[in-house]
């Protein structure tokens, strides 16, 4: 179906639920999804919205994170979670699969997603950089003004610092980003300076090295992920109950 004002009409009402629960100290909190099956999941457990994690879904259809999914499978997989629940849903798309912006936001729109996370590195192994990033989001914004762009900054897996993030944090915040998202920034005064200085809201990973979600509420965090962890707790629990099933024989 081609990507066009009739679309971005019809998605205009999820797209504004998904941003308004973005608050700063109330946090929209996101159990990752990878399929239908944890997507329906995460809806019926009454979470506001449901967000893919790439890593997890790559790790479903057999292959390793790191755009090394083939683009189809990739968008086909964000359409059979959108199509399944009622609630928004938010992408994560890597860097884009080599996509341009415009193509971007129009494979997004027919996937039924209605935001996304962008990385500002290659396979979290080299930073973008900035400038040129931020180009991106602005041009991803202008095809798609209503998409809610989370707008990940892979400084701190890269050995970078909070200044370097609030850098880039204002740059795309304006170019047009929704959400700034720090992943890798665990310590509680970096987050606080971070929240303090980024302009707009905050996505902090609730990794196991991260505060708790309530302490991060009250650091004024406006969304909580928890990426690839809810699928690796899940994987390690099916392994628990096959060991116990082959204990039975």
């Amino acid at each position: 179906m081609p990507y066009g004002r009739t679309m971005i009409t019809e998605r205009s009402a999820p797209a504004a639920a998904l941003r308004a629960l973005h608050v700063p100290g109330d946090p929209l909190v996101l159990p990752n999804a990878w399929d239908v099956p944890s997507a329906l999941a995460v809806e019926r457990a009454g979470f506001g919205a449901v967000a893919t994690a790439s890593a997890a879904v790559s790790a479903t259809l057999g292959y390793p994170d790191g755009e090394a999914m083939p683009v189809d499978e990739a968008f086909a997989a964000i359409a059979r979670i959108a199509s399944a629940v009622a609630v928004p849903v938010t992408a994560d798309v890597e860097h884009g699969y080599g996509l341009g912006a415009a193509e971007l936001a129009g494979r997004l729109a027919q996937a039924g997603a209605v935001g996304c996370n962008v990385e500002d590195s290659l396979e979290e192994r080299e930073l973008l950089d900035a400038d040129r990033h931020a180009d991106y989001l602005r041009e991803l914004r202008a095809a798609d003004p209503d998409l809610v762009i989370n707008a990940r900054i892979d400084v701190f897996l890269l050995g970078g610092d909070v200044a370097e993030a609030l850098r880039r944090a204002r740059l795309y915040a304006a170019a047009g980003a929704d959400c700034v998202y720090p992943i890798g920034l665990a310590d509680e005064a970096g987050i606080g300076e971070f929240v303090g200085g980024a302009g707009l809201p905050v996505n902090v990973l609730r990794s196991p090295a991260a505060p708790a979600a309530p302490r991060l509420a009250e650091l004024g965090v406006a969304r909580i992920s928890h990426g690839p962890f809810v699928h690796r707790e899940v994987m390690a629990a099916h392994a628990e109950l096959l060991g116990r099933l082959r204990s039975e024989r």
